[in-house]
């Protein structure tokens, strides 16, 4: 800072002290920010954590637009932080006690996630940012959970069966595909209007940047239903593979399984197909939707 020519000792000094306290208060409204973030964060996840994906293993898990809504408003720290605290309380919740395997997996993901969300927003506030923000952040995030839990439990906890080692990158793939289709349209079709809810009514709180584009622009039908066809047509193709595949392919699955290998199968075939049709269905819904409102106007 540059002291002014005609400034005396004592506005220098008062000039100072004011510029302290107001970074002090950016930083305590940083940490409760993060704070209600974890904890929001903790409790919706909580409400689901007992519905499993079809492996056995990963949680429905519709709350991760908390942390995306977050990380938009405030920035990748708040984000990163809200996330990954939130959901270390939710799974230590659900068991008991500190969750290790959380520590190990969902923490670093979570927070590696939802930084690069907030870091991604943060560049420029729109909605099509916003429609890839969400994209990005789902897949690495849920990469990064995924191998990281399904490498621990096999290969350090050692708590699946030997012969899962010959199949864990198949699960940790049918674990990204079941966030990311599960996460992805709570957080495209709740996201921006809670996004205005925030902004509208705690405007001080957020960058004016924030707030012109939330009530001026409207979110792109396009994109969005865009973001809903291209994952729900891949999907299906995957289901379709799965379906149509050589038992013999499958034969590391069967291996780790055992006896429930035809479940998991089945479980995998409604997952690809059921969540590809849905995806696919919002999708159009989205821009069929557009377009009869662009015919009116």
């Amino acid at each position: 800072m540059n002291r002014e020519p005609n400034m005396s000792p004592a506005r220098l000094r008062w000039r100072r002290g004011t510029l302290m306290s107001g970074r002090k208060r950016s930083l305590a409204l940083e940490a409760a920010v993060s704070a209600t973030c974890a904890v929001l964060y903790a409790m919706g996840s909580y409400l689901t954590a007992f519905t499993a994906s079809p492996w056995g293993s990963g949680q429905f898990r519709p709350a991760v637009v908390i942390p995306a809504v977050f990380s938009s408003l405030f920035g990748p720290l708040v984000g990163g932080l809200g996330a990954a605290v939130g959901t270390l309380i939710a799974d230590s919740a659900k068991y008991g006690q500190i969750y290790v395997r959380s520590l190990v997996a969902s923490v670093p993901g979570n927070f590696v996630g939802f930084y690069l969300f907030g870091w991604l927003m943060k560049r420029r506030f729109s909605w099509e940012n916003f429609i890839k923000a969400s994209q990005i952040t789902l897949l690495v995030s849920n990469a990064v959970v995924a191998f990281l839990y399904v490498y621990f439990r096999t290969f350090v906890e050692a708590s699946y069966p030997v012969a899962f080692r010959e199949a864990w990158i198949y699960v940790s793939l049918g674990l990204i595909a079941w966030w990311y289709v599960t996460m992805l349209p709570f957080v495209l079709l709740l996201g921006p209007p809670l996004i205005r809810a925030v902004a509208s009514a705690f405007p001080g709180l957020v960058s004016g940047e924030i707030r012109s584009t939330t009530i001026k622009s409207e979110v792109p039908r396009k994109s969005f239903s865009l973001a809903m066809i291209l994952p729900g047509s891949l999907m299906l193709l995957i289901g379709v593979a799965i379906t149509l595949a050589d038992p013999g392919q499958m034969y590391a699955l069967k291996l780790a399984y055992g006896q429930t290998y035809s479940v998991i199968l089945a479980g995998m075939q409604v997952l690809f197909l059921g969540s590809g049709a849905v995806l696919l269905v919002l999708g159009a819904v989205v821009l069929a939707t557009g377009r009869l409102i662009a015919r009116a106007k």
